[in-house]
C-alpha cells in the first residue's frame, strides 16, 4: 500500500489515476486549491470504488500525507503550483504527468518549455525532489472506466534509479498496464510531445488512444 497524493486530482487525468490507485488498495489524497472541490472529487472516487481509502484535502495537506506525489494540473498552473509546494514536497518522489500544450485552430500543439520539458522544469523548481515523468499516455476517460481493463504501456523517465523503480511498480498496479524504462529525465520531452500527437489523433478519430511498445 502506497500513500499517494494527486495534485490537480479534481481534473480528468488526476481523477482517473486516483480511481485506479484506490482500486489497487492505495491510500489516496486528492489535492485541490479548495477543500470543497477536493472533497467532491474524493466522493466521485468513492462512487466508483466504494471501499476506497480516499480523502480530499487542500494541496499542501495532501502532499504532507503522501509518499508519492502526482502532479496533474494544466501546464498554465505548473510552475505556480510547484513553487507553492516545493518546501512541502521536499525529497519525496514527484511524478510529473503535465503535458505542455496549447489548443489552436490548427489543432493541439506542444509548447516549448525553456528547461526542456515540464518534468525538467519541475526538477528546477523542486530541486530536492526525486522527479519522474510518466503516465502521460494513459487516457483519462479510460482510467475512470474501472469496469474495463486498460491497454498500453506507461513509459517512465527519471534520473533517480530507486524512484524510477517505485514509479514503475506503481504504474503496474493498474490492471494490464506495463511499465517501461524510458531512460533519464532528459527524455521526458519526448513523452510530453508525443502526447500532443495522441491528442490530435483522438480528435481526428474520436478515439481514446494509448501507446504500446512492441519488441520488448
Amino acid at each position: 500500500m502506497t500513500r499517494v497524493a494527486l495534485i490537480g486530482g479534481t481534473g480528468p487525468e488526476g481523477l482517473g489515476l486516483a480511481v485506479r490507485f484506490a482500486r489497487a488498495g492505495d491510500e489516496v489524497f486528492i489535492g485541490s486549491r479548495t477543500k470543497e472541490r477536493a472533497a467532491e472529487a474524493a466522493a466521485k472516487v468513492k462512487e466508483k470504488v466504494p471501499d476506497a481509502r480516499v480523502k480530499g484535502l487542500p494541496n499542501a495537506e495532501a502532499v504532507e500525507k503522501a509518499e508519492m506525489v502526482f502532479l496533474t494540473v494544466p501546464f498554465a498552473a505548473h510552475a505556480e503550483t510547484l513553487e507553492s509546494l516545493a518546501e512541502t514536497i521536499g525529497e519525496k518522489i514527484l511524478v510529473d504527468v503535465v503535458v505542455p500544450v496549447e489548443f489552436g485552430e490548427d489543432g493541439i500543439n506542444a509548447v516549448t518549455v525553456a528547461e526542456g520539458s515540464a518534468a525538467q522544469q519541475a526538477r528546477a523548481l523542486v530541486p530536492k525532489a526525486k522527479v519522474a515523468s510518466a503516465f502521460h499516455h494513459l487516457d483519462a476517460s479510460d482510467l475512470q472506466r474501472i469496469e474495463r481493463p486498460m491497454q498500453g504501456d506507461a513509459i517512465v523517465c527519471a534520473d533517480h534509479k530507486g524512484a524510477k523503480k517505485k514509479v514503475m511498480e506503481q504504474a503496474e498496479k493498474i490492471e494490464y498496464i506495463r511499465a517501461l524504462d524510458g531512460g533519464g529525465l532528459t527524455n521526458s520531452h519526448y513523452l510530453e510531445e508525443w502526447t500532443a500527437l495522441l491528442l490530435n489523433i483522438n480528435k481526428i478519430y474520436k478515439a481514446h488512444t494509448g501507446v504500446r511498445i512492441v519488441g520488448v
